[in-house]
């Protein structure tokens, strides 16, 4: 009799132990605060109109609209408004360092052109903000072009050179008022 209970006994604590080791397992790891996961936020970038400028005269102009996504927290810490920054990050480098070769437009490579700006707009502010650069339009127009749609009216306009087709950003939704 005693045997019997005393095996009813191990099997209740087997179990019991059973559960709980494997409701420990199952529970998800704790973050540290430096694994936490990073809220982001889209910042729209303005389009801009950048001039090439070839010789000391206009050659063109580089169309484009470029949207980031930020790290919502870092990104209030931030003096001056992100579209600011992201402007001068691309006038840098499409006119300073002319990280587009207008010659052979399809050697462009798009995600050493995000990572640039990425990188300069981070190295700019001290700190990690800018957590992925989105390409929404970069086209290019010649002045040539420009002078013929101008002659034309409106009238059957030619389009500008596709640098890189883009992906459509929409605005960030508003945040509720209370």
């Amino acid at each position: 009799m005693i045997k019997v209970l005393l095996i009813g006994l191990w099997v209740c604590i087997a179990t019991i132990g059973g559960v709980y080791v494997s409701a420990q397992m199952s529970k998800a790891p704790v973050a540290t605060e430096a694994e936490a996961a990073v809220v982001t936020t889209i910042v729209r970038g303005n389009p801009v109109s950048l001039p090439v400028i070839n010789n000391g005269a206009v050659q063109g102009y580089f169309l484009g609209r470029i949207s980031l996504s930020v790290d919502s927290m870092k990104s209030k810490h931030v003096q001056l408004p992100m579209e600011v920054v992201l402007t001068d990050q691309l006038f840098s480098l499409l006119m300073g360092e002319k990280m587009i070769d207008l010659k052979s437009v399809g050697t462009f490579d798009p995600e050493a052109f995000r990572t640039k700006i990425k990188d300069g707009i981070n190295a700019k502010l001290g700190d990690t903000v800018v957590a992925n650069v989105l390409i929404e339009q970069l086209d290019y127009m010649s002045k040539e072009t420009i002078d013929t749609n101008t002659a034309r009216r409106g009238s059957n306009p030619i389009p500008a050179q596709k640098i890189v087709e883009g992906v459509k950003v929409e605005a960030p939704a508003a945040a509720p008022s209370h």
